[in-house]
């Protein structure tokens, strides 16, 4: 068992929210449980009963109750709360109730400087932006679309979509067009709307003609709203003011528990990117259930350090629907330094500060000390997620940043807008380690048969429905795009596509993607559009892309190509293909090492064997990790093995 760094006080433990739900389930309902394990035993079991007692404590507003809470209980095709009627905005803008001079959400951006909104000034603007919405023509089903930054544009944008009943999908501003247009383009947006450049790290960005080329390859479109930064409005655009002031009320339209909230997005190792469809009612319950885990409440201050094209983007949502102020930082993280956060974190009074693991280890690298930097006394909570956490890191946290912080990793998925395992306010934190698997989510680790293992690696399985998993994909009618990405290894099981080691205490440790996943800075991207990028280049014949990512260390990418005849991969031709990445795909996607090779190792049906490869990189034994017998070109497999060897630590 690894080294105890921190345990609660008793008066902290008492005081958390995850003790308030304990004593509301003895009061209400006479449920005591020995410890932690037979709670999330009981809430795995008794799934009705836990997800109306999440409903009940935390006062879901709907204008008609489900009839039941589980009407089929299977995976995939669950059906959750059947004949309940709500919206999901109506969970966040309840605060607004009383509040309505206290604040929000608080923003820091490179591109506007600060800002501060109240809950009333939210609920206004929300309001103004969906009458503006409905003017359009936008009804419950329409997709609005958006290109922004972690700002409060963004956040208004998105309530007042949801609050009309139409379907939410973001893209951050320093994806490439290309990447946009393959989400975009699957789900035929009627409204855009977007920023026409931004300040990242002193350096302002205009994305006027790429916007345009966006909106040009998107005939859906019916109207496009601009927030003008560097230059004038657009013709034909409407300008985001002036659809932010109109004094009218707010009001939702209420629409079914299932009816589709947002769409993200998780790439797959081929073809586009998935869309994932989640709905109001999944996201208000397990966004509720989640906050007992992080331990938020009205009159906290969240900030987590988030590009909006992350899931951790929508999980701000989580804080403000307890009441919580958002604090939003939509800078370089690094600029002018590496105590630029945690000046913003400390000026800002925050009390539980999010971040990627990356930054962490580079904060670690670079050598800052914020406790010495900066005043943290507000600081209670810290989070981190997107890849596992070193134990150097959670040295580095408790040595240089605050000895009494609660450090509460998690790691889940953009797939279900939640988390399966992650922290307990109550639970003492090792080293390396994430304290518990979350309530309501029956995680386990299974072997290659299906076994359930305890103390080893294995795959990440939930063997139980949430419901916040996907209702579908859009587009895949048929739902084998659904069954194929989550259900083909374990029939009726959702595989998540990590490795975990979970104990018999019920503490867990992640070791990075079992999949071809690549995973960079917590940003996960299908590495089908990584070949799209590369091999649409005259001199790139076939490619390969893997990502290291595992614990203890940080994300490397090697990029394997084979160029054409009489092609030789120089240092010109590297820059070429980095420009490539950088242009359509993203400047996050740029490999560690780009290396040529005479084949790409294939199945004998066609497929790039990417899971073989980063195994192997990963230290597995050559004559395991691959059957040359279902090889179509089983040499070029040695050509692997070489490097990996060559790369292997003395």
């Amino acid at each position: 068992m690894s080294r105890v760094l921190w345990t609660p006080s008793p008066e902290r433990a008492a005081a958390s929210t995850m003790a308030e739900f304990e004593r509301y389930l003895a009061e209400k309902h006479d449920l005591t449980f020995s410890d932690y394990n037979a709670m999330w035993a009981w809430s795995v079991d008794d799934l009705e009963g836990f997800w109306a007692a999440i409903w009940d404590h935390f006062g879901i507003r709907a204008s008609a109750a489900p009839d039941q809470m589980l009407a089929t209980r299977q995976m995939p095709g669950a059906q959750w709360c059947p004949g309940a009627m709500l919206n999901y905005t109506d969970q966040i803008l309840k605060h607004a109730e009383g509040r309505e001079d206290e604040d929000a959400i608080v923003r820091y951006s490179e591109s506007f400087g600060a800002r501060t909104l109240s809950w009333g000034a939210l609920r206004a603007q929300v309001a103004s932006v969906a009458h503006h919405l409905r003017a359009m023509g936008v009804v419950p089903g329409d997709r609005v679309t958006a290109i922004l930054p972690n700002t409060e544009t963004a956040l208004i944008a998105f309530l007042a979509s949801a609050s009309i009943g139409a379907v939410w999908s973001i893209c951050a501003p320093d994806m490439g067009h290309v990447a946009i247009l393959d989400r975009f383009q699957q789900i035929a947006p009627k409204v855009l709307i977007t920023q026409d450049g931004y300040v990242h790290a002193g350096k302002t960005t205009d994305r006027r003609d790429i916007n345009a080329g966006i909106v040009d390859a998107l005939p859906s479109l019916t109207h496009c709203v601009t927030l003008p930064l560097v230059g004038d409005l657009p013709d034909g655009h409407v300008a985001w003011d002036a659809i932010t002031g109109d004094d009218v009320d707010y009001q939702s339209t209420q629409v079914p528990f299932d009816h589709p909230l947002w769409i993200v997005y998780s790439s797959g190792t081929t073809g586009n990117p998935k869309p994932i469809v989640h709905g109001h009612g999944g996201v208000a319950l397990e966004a509720a259930k989640q906050s007992l885990h992080h331990d938020l409440r009205a009159g906290d201050r969240f900030c987590w350090l988030t590009s909006s094209g992350w899931i951790m983007w929508n999980a701000q949502w989580m804080a403000l629907g307890q009441g919580a102020a958002v604090c939003l930082y939509d800078g370089a993280p690094n600029h002018p330094d590496m105590l630029a956060v945690w000046r913003f974190v400390a000026d800002n009074g925050v009390s539980f500060f999010g971040a990627g693991a990356a930054f962490f280890q580079g904060c670690l690298k670079a050598g800052v000390i914020p406790r010495d930097a900066v005043d943290l006394t507000a600081l209670a909570s810290l989070g981190s997620t997107g890849s596992p956490l070193s134990e150097d890191a959670y040295d580095w946290i408790y040595s240089e940043v605050k000895p009494d912080v609660w450090l509460a990793p998690i790691s889940g998925g953009t797939d279900l807008a939640g988390a399966f395992v992650l922290g307990h306010p109550a639970m003492p934190v090792r080293a390396g380690e994430m304290q518990c698997r979350a309530l309501g989510n029956a995680v386990r680790a299974f072997d290659a048969q299906g076994n359930e293992v305890v103390g080893e690696v294995g795959e990440l399985v939930c063997t139980e429905p949430l419901p916040s998993m996907p209702l579908y994909f859009w587009g895949d009618d048929d739902g084998s795009r659904l069954h194929d990405s989550y259900f083909d290894m374990y029939p009726g099981i959702w595989r998540h596509g990590d490795w975990i080691s979970i104990a018999e205490d019920g503490s867990s440790v992640i070791y990075g993607r079992s999949d071809a996943t690549i995973n960079r800075r917590g940003l996960r991207l299908g590495s089908a559009e990584i070949y799209q990028a590369v091999e649409g280049l005259d001199e790139i014949l076939d490619s390969l892309v893997v990502d290291l990512e595992f614990l203890g260390r940080e994300s490397f990418m090697p990029l394997f190509v084979v160029t054409a005849p009489d092609v030789t991969l120089d240092d010109a031709l590297r820059d070429k293909i980095n420009g490539a990445i950088r242009t359509s795909v993203s400047a996050r996607f740029i490999p560690n090492e780009i290396v040529q090779v005479a084949e790409i190792p294939r199945t004998l049906s066609g497929k790039k064997l990417e899971v073989p490869v980063k195994k192997l990189m990963l230290g597995g034994d050559p004559a395991t990790v691959v059957n040359r017998d279902s090889m179509a070109n089983p040499d070029s497999f040695d050509t692997f093995i070489a490097y990996a060897d060559a790369r292997a630590p003395s």
